[in-house]
């Protein structure tokens, strides 16, 4: 083979098209060199052989021969026979020198290199470097796994570079590589590698970890998602530490509002550090008792990061995948890695997969009735649900026995354990996080994982045994004693294989709007088909996140902790559906519910018929709640105006007079919440009087929402919870029905929406139907709902379209009219 044009080429020298020349990671290095450092990322400097090099390297020692020779009819199924060959493939480059020339570019690069960060009056002293490797055939979006080959830090001197760089080459022959390469379909010769010699960052002596342009469960775009533990950053890769995680919104950094950051500190017992020790480079130590209960970044430095996050996202045009650095020596941080996030990023939104545990098809071997033992709970990884018999691993030494279909539990993974990790049916592990390298790859294998057991309560590895058939629900984080046999409920076209639902989704004239309760599902729920949240209920934050009682929080001089953590969650949803239209319903519990509250008893009546009493509206405005009201309408404030959400509006729920309705909306006037163009106030039309006086109310409101619940319970007069009468209960009553198509005209008729937050047209098509041809602007129901709403409602309007154009129009029906 004739001598390369160039054995070495500098970052500033290549970019992201030369990925053939000098492999994903090193053509990425270069581009952000040029692209992005000159807009304020921090990348370190540094200089890549080119795979021209490495196959001139192979041809001059006929090398390309013998490792053909040696991998000729690998079977990389027996994983006892791929450790054997793939160590006699690396040992052959191990023991094979570089080609003099090329020995000889890569030192005069190293001595420029060093001098470059030689300190002004300073001697010239060899710098610390970090030697990368960067296949040809790797970090490309829809071909990329985690760590297919190996990177070796803290490298100094000049034999050591050299040594460095044909241990890379070596790289290229690990049992991982060579499984992966075959199943991607590369040939092992024909894949090049380049060794990547950049400017260490000592963040042994500071911090490290990882950070993705995208939230890596939900696919949510709009997020900036950062781990981050002491150390090098080899234990949050590996999952060997529970790290920090902070999420940033790029929106409230875009716009210039007060910037987001939700944080969760990470126990991060260990942290690698480097030793003296040539035979053992690297060490985990403890961590102090500070460290652990400490953010390894702050708010400054998050944010930095975060903007940078944006910056290369914005440049590659695609979510990305990023490895951070802080040195130690000097706090700087810096960018050392970046390459497309490779599971999110290549989703159809169109495809959405629904699993879940069907009571009516468990199958519990050996057993006669069904009973789920939860076993243990962990961190949930992807939405799928697998089970089967366990084989627990606890060295990589052993994964030859691992056979193909078994569950994996095991301490940690990294990227020794994917030959193994690609038969498993499903994965636990003891520790890591969302962005370890068992999470990494169990999104891109498609398997469900659970990880970070150990620091949910006992871990995996002493709770399950070898030989025990398990569930592994990562839909809920949950791992059960049993194996379920028939895990999907939803119909699905065949072709779409197990647990996928493909379905394109209408545009409707009627908006189809979400009911949502929990916050943290906001970003999952964000995906489907909805047009808004047409009811957030606020009752689930104060039940989950709060627990104590309004009143009791004021006495206490805790309120501002309500109003934080209220608008915390009101933020999340209407960021998660920005710009779609977030419905928030003010707080509507019970006398009975607040009483079970922390201090409730102190400020709640004992009331006979509590879901007639002391609720909605009539406590708003009452001096033994009015301050307690005011912390919500603070929250919905701060909400918009602070951090930006002005998708945010809100719902009064039970209100019994007009008069309320102005004393309601006087008060939020007094907070600064006045009725505009991009803030609307809605009722909740659940009372007779509501609709028999809805001219009335419509001076007050912009909309309502029908809850058709409470509606039927007071036109009909029976409680559909009482079982004596709940036969009774029936919400296409013609009663109910007339009520609602007058609401509608009425409303109409000065210009307001009405929507329905009931559960009637989830149940009943002909219900949907009937709103559908009285009017209604919009339906909101529940998440699992949402499609099949969606698709019904398309075919209504269809159909009225049609029935207009052919003049066959359905009459309309005088029953529904007053």
């Amino acid at each position: 083979m004739e001598k390369p044009k160039k054995n070495v080429l500098w970052f500033d020298e290549i970019g992201i098209e030369d990925v053939p020349l000098v492999g994903g990671k090193n053509a990425s290095l270069g581009e952000m060199t040029k692209a992005v450092v000159p807009l304020g990322v921090n990348v370190p400097f540094g200089f890549a052989t080119t795979a021209e090099a490495y196959f001139y390297f192979l041809a001059t020692t006929g090398l390309d021969k013998k490792i053909e020779e040696t991998l000729k009819d690998l079977d990389v199924h027996d994983l006892k026979q791929l450790s054997i060959k793939g160590k006699e493939a690396r040992d052959l480059i191990l023991n094979s020198q570089l080609p003099q020339d090329l020995q000889q570019d890569i030192l005069v690069a190293y001595k420029k290199l060093s001098e470059r960060y030689v300190l002004a009056g300073s001697a010239y002293v060899d710098t610390d470097v970090a030697v990368r490797s960067s296949a040809t055939a790797e970090d490309l979006p829809g071909a990329s796994f985690a760590g297919q080959q190996e990177t070796f830090l803290n490298i100094v001197g000049p034999e050591n570079v050299l040594l460095a760089v044909k241990k890379c080459f070596a790289s290229l022959f690990t049992d991982r590589a060579i499984v992966y390469r075959q199943e991607m379909g590369f040939s092992h010769t024909k894949v090049g590698l380049s060794a990547g010699i950049q400017k260490m960052v000592r963040s042994d002596l500071g911090a490290s970890g990882v950070m993705f342009s995208c939230d890596t469960e939900s696919g949510f775009g709009d997020v900036v998602l950062i781990n981050a533990s002491y150390g090098l950053g080899e234990n949050v890769v590996q999952g060997r530490v529970e790290p920090d995680q902070y999420y940033v919104f790029e929106t409230t950094l875009k716009t210039g509002f007060k910037p987001v950051i939700e944080k969760k500190v990470g126990t991060k017992l260990v942290k690698m550090v480097y030793t003296a020790n040539p035979k053992l480079p690297v060490k985990n130590i403890a961590t102090t008792k500070k460290e652990r209960e400490s953010f390894v970044l702050n708010n400054e430095e998050i944010l930095t990061y975060a903007k940078w996050s944006m910056i290369i996202e914005d440049h590659y045009k695609k979510s990305m995948d990023m490895e951070w650095a802080k040195d130690g020596r000097d706090g700087k941080l810096y960018i050392v890695q970046a390459r497309p996030e490779t599971v999110q990023s290549r989703k159809d939104l169109k495809v959405l997969e629904n699993y879940v545990i069907d009571p009516t098809s468990l199958k519990l071997h050996g057993a006669s009735k069904i009973n789920l033992t939860v076993l243990i709970k962990g961190m949930s990884v992807g939405s799928k649900i697998g089970s089967g018999k366990v084989n627990k691993i606890l060295s990589v030494k052993d994964i030859g026995e691992f056979k193909k279909g078994e569950v994996l539990v095991t301490k940690a993974t990294d990227p020794d354990w994917v030959p193994a990790m690609k038969k498993a049916k499903a994965i636990v592990t003891d520790s890591g996080g969302m962005t370890c390298h068992a999470s990494i790859v169990s999104r891109e294998l498609g398997i469900p994982c659970i990880v970070g057991t150990k620091s949910r309560g006992s871990s995996s590895t002493t709770t399950i045994k070898t030989g025990m058939e398990i569930t592994v629900d990562a839909t809920n984080g949950i791992i059960y004693e049993g194996v379920i046999d028939d895990l999907i409920t939803a119909p699905r076209p065949a072709e779409a294989g197990p647990g996928f639902a493909v379905e394109t989704f209408p545009v409707t004239g009627t908006k189809i709007y979400m009911n949502l309760g929990d916050p943290d599902l906001a970003n999952r729920y964000s995906l489907l088909p909805s047009d808004g949240i047409g009811l957030m209920r606020e009752e689930f934050i104060w039940t989950t996140f709060i627990h104590e009682h309004p009143m009791y929080l004021i006495e206490i001089n805790q309120s501002d902790r309500v109003v934080n953590v209220l608008s915390e969650g009101f933020r999340k949803v209407a960021q998660a559906m920005a710009p779609r239209p977030v419905v928030l319903r003010f707080s509507d519990f019970k006398s009975s519910e607040y009483r079970d509250l922390k201090g409730g008893e102190r400020y709640e009546p004992s009331e006979p018929s509590s879901l007639l009493g002391w609720r909605g509206a009539s406590r708003y405005y009452d001096p033994k709640y009015i301050e307690a009201f005011r912390l919500e309408l603070r929250a919905v404030r701060k909400a918009r105006e602070e951090y930006g959400f002005k998708n945010l509006n809100v719902m009064i729920p039970f209100c019994r007079t007009v008069e309320e309705a102005g004393k309601v909306t006087s008060l939020m006037a007094e907070e600064g919440l006045r009725r505009g163009p991009d803030f609307k106030v809605w009722l909740m039309a659940e009372i007779p009087s509501n609709i028999i006086l809805a001219d009335q109310f419509n001076r007050y409101v912009d909309g309502y929402s029908i809850g058709s619940n409470d509606l039927t319970m007071l036109i009909l007069g029976c409680d559909r919870d009482n079982d004596s009468v709940s036969g009774l209960f029936d919400e296409r009553s013609l009663a109910v029905k007339r009520a609602i198509k007058h609401l509608i005209d009425v409303a109409h008729s000065d210009g307001k929406t009405v929507s329905i937050c009931g559960q009637a047209p989830s149940v009943y098509p002909d219900f949907t139907e009937f709103l559908v041809r009285s009017g209604i602007d919009s339906i909101s129901v529940n998440p699992d709902a949402v499609k099949s709403t969606k698709h019904w409602v398309a075919q209504i309007e269809q159909r009225i379209i049609l029935e207009k154009a052919t003049g066959r129009g359905v009459a309309e029906n005088s029953e529904y009219t007053w």
